[in-house]
């Protein structure tokens, strides 16, 4: 009886030395030092912004992303390439129109990771599904994970296909005779996710 107690206290405290060194935190990402920019190409040339990040977190362990979500808020697309305000603010209410985000309709886009995997806990290939317009789609890109002290830095470059969340305007695979009017179907957001742990 006494060698089961025994052996029981100490599995338990194997048990919990194990577990305490391999909690999952929570790295509260801050909003501020975070960015998600965009970029889109046509025929003719580029255009590009930023989006605010309205909520995200990261779910860390050991120095690995376990995993993690973030959500932007659509209605704060900005351009950044069109000095002038009144071509500028052109494009950015047909950017929220029904042509392109539907931002009345759809106000938050966001991406949640399902998969992460790395080789040497810095270089990360990430898994997720993006939700853009209500639509769902798979995605995996490479992320760069750094640390300095507490504070955690992870840097990734999401390419998409827009065609696949209902976004279709002049685009070449669905309209013919665009000419120097088509816009390409791949879009880029470059997405930097700062925390503390």
């Amino acid at each position: 009886m006494k060698l089961i107690t025994s052996l029981a206290l100490s599995l338990g405290l194997f048990s919990s030395i194990l577990f305490s060194n391999t909690e999952i935190e929570k790295v509260a990402v801050n909003k501020t030092e975070s960015t998600v920019s965009w970029k889109a190409s046509k025929v003719t040339g580029e255009h590009f912004g930023k989006v605010n990040i309205s909520d995200a977190n990261l779910d860390y362990e050991s120095g690995k992303i376990l995993g993690g979500s973030f959500e932007i808020d659509m209605t704060s697309i900005s351009v950044e390439d069109i000095k002038d305000a009144n071509s500028n603010q052109r494009l950015v209410n047909h950017l929220k129109s029904d042509d392109f985000f539907s931002v009345e309709k759809h106000k938050n886009s966001t991406f949640k990771i399902t998969k992460a995997t790395s080789s040497n806990g810095k270089d990360f290939q990430i898994t997720g599904d993006l939700v853009i317009k209500g639509i769902s789609s798979p995605v995996t890109f490479p992320v760069q994970v750094t640390e300095a002290g507490n504070k955690v830095t992870a840097t990734g470059k999401i390419t998409f296909d827009r065609t696949k969340y209902d976004i279709k305007y002049r685009s070449g695979n669905y309209f013919e005779n665009l000419a120097d009017k088509m816009i390409y179907d791949e879009v880029t957001l470059d997405v930097i996710l700062v925390g503390m742990k």
